[in-house]
Formats: C-alpha cells, structure tokens, sequence
C-alpha cells in the first residue's frame, strides 16, 4: 500500500508543508481508478441480478390480495337478476320508526357502500327516524 506523506521543505530556514505531493504515476493512478470503477459496477450488477430474481420469485407466490381482486366485486346485479332468491334470504323483519321505506333502502344501501359489505350481508333490525331541533 502506498500512502501519502506529507514532505518538509525548508526554505530559508522555516519548514513548510506540501500535503499533496503524489507517490504514484499517471498510469497506476488511472489503473487503480479503473480497478475501482469496474469493481463498483459489478457490485451494481450483483445488486440488480439479486433484486430481479427475487421480483420473479415473489410474482409466482400466491397472494390472498390477487384471489380478493379476481372475485366479483358487485354482487348487486346478481340480487336484482333474482327476487325469488332475496325472499329465500331472509334475516327477520325491519321496523321502520317515523320514516318511509324508500328512505330506509336509501340508508341501507348507503350502510352498505360506505362498510364495503354487500347488502346481503347486513343485517337491519330497526331504523329509525331522528328529528334534529
């Protein structure tokens, strides 16, 4: 290893200094340079070999995000398509309290979008009208 030494020179008897005075040719540096730089690049080589492999192993894993995407999102045109099969699922009756049904299937449907559940899947046992005053 060759390192750098800082050389005294005296000049009319004080001592100063030179901190950059190079031990090396031009060739050698420009060689260690070199070494340096392709050593660098196949580290970046090895890294984004690595990162790819694993890419392509994780894609062939199976996930439970890509079966939730692949089901049916909308079941709505299902339960319009059959009434006979809404009056087969019955979950009890709904009372109703001071407000009309269409206000009531207009609450339920907005329950039902804003929880992300599916109408056929929420039980309503009482709505109820609240006057504000």
């Amino acid at each position: 290893m060759d390192f750098i030494i800082l050389a005294e020179e005296t000049v009319t008897g004080t001592n100063t200094l030179t901190p950059f005075q190079p031990q090396l040719d031009a060739g050698t540096m420009f060689l260690y340079a070199g070494i340096v730089i392709s050593v660098v690049f196949a580290v970046l080589f090895i890294m984004y070999a690595c990162i790819s492999i694993a890419s392509k192993i994780i894609s062939k894993l199976p996930s439970g995000e890509k079966k939730a995407e692949k089901a049916p999102a909308a079941p709505a045109p299902a339960v319009a398509a059959a009434p006979a099969a809404e009056e087969e699922f019955s979950s009890g009756t709904l009372k109703l309290k001071g407000c009309d049904e269409k206000t009531a299937a207009m609450i339920m449907a907005i329950v039902s979008d804003n929880t992300g559940i599916p109408l056929s899947e929420l039980v309503f046992k009482s709505i109820t009208l609240v006057e504000n005053k």
